[in-house]
């Protein structure tokens, strides 16, 4: 694992000594980065990382969930979110850009969101007691019905929660992977039946 950690920051040319990734938890809760207390040995327990600071790449790691990217251009902020079905119905993704807003001055028409690959509705079977508790919390678009079976599709919900958001059509980019129908490509939980490794989202700010 930290020969692929080293790989992967000599690809993108960062020190990966600064990586800063998570102990994630399926929550909404997010943590500012700081780096006399956050680094790669001591990641924080949480679902989302918010820096302005240069060259600290931030890391969400994801086998089925949706990695979410963030980044406001004129503010020169970033972001990193891991989304599935717990954390998108607790409002993660919104929660994160209105604190990139509250804490950074960040602005909605500056922000541009990625959604990387992540399991779709075509194969995020669930049973029919999460089907209601989604439904229930309002978000009954997002449940599909197949011959008697229950699918989710998680990213149907991020998509209606970054349009309440008013973040813009054109500064939303969804790769629409589903990383189980391509696991031959992708890490995927449940087509890997539960042994697998993960798909790592990186973002950083370069020095100016």
């Amino acid at each position: 694992v930290i020969k692929n950690h080293q790989q992967l920051a000599y690809d993108l040319d960062y020190d990966h000594t600064k990586l800063i990734h998570m102990q994630q938890i399926h929550s909404d809760t997010i943590i500012i980065v700081n780096p006399d207390v956050h680094n790669f040995k001591n990641p924080p327990e949480c679902d989302a990382l918010i820096t302005d600071k240069p060259d600290i790449p931030l890391m969400v790691m994801t086998a089925d969930c949706t990695p979410v990217l963030f980044f406001d251009s004129v503010n020169k902020v970033i972001a990193v979110a891991h989304a599935g079905r717990a954390g998108a119905v607790k409002g993660i993704v919104p929660k994160t850009i209105e604190k990139m807003c509250h804490e950074f001055g960040s602005k909605i028409e500056d922000i541009t969101v990625v959604l990387g690959p992540s399991i779709h509705g075509c194969c995020y079977e669930v049973g029919e007691k999460i089907a209601k508790e989604v439904t229930n919390d309002g978000y009954d678009f997002a449940v599909i019905v197949k011959e008697g079976h229950y699918y989710l599709e998680v990213n149907a919900i991020i998509h209606r929660q970054l349009q309440e958001s008013r973040i813009r059509k054109e500064k939303i980019e969804d790769l629409n992977i589903c990383n189980a129908c391509e696991n031959q490509d992708f890490f995927s939980y449940r087509a890997d039946k539960q042994k697998t490794g993960r798909i790592a989202g990186v973002i950083m700010l370069k020095q100016p």
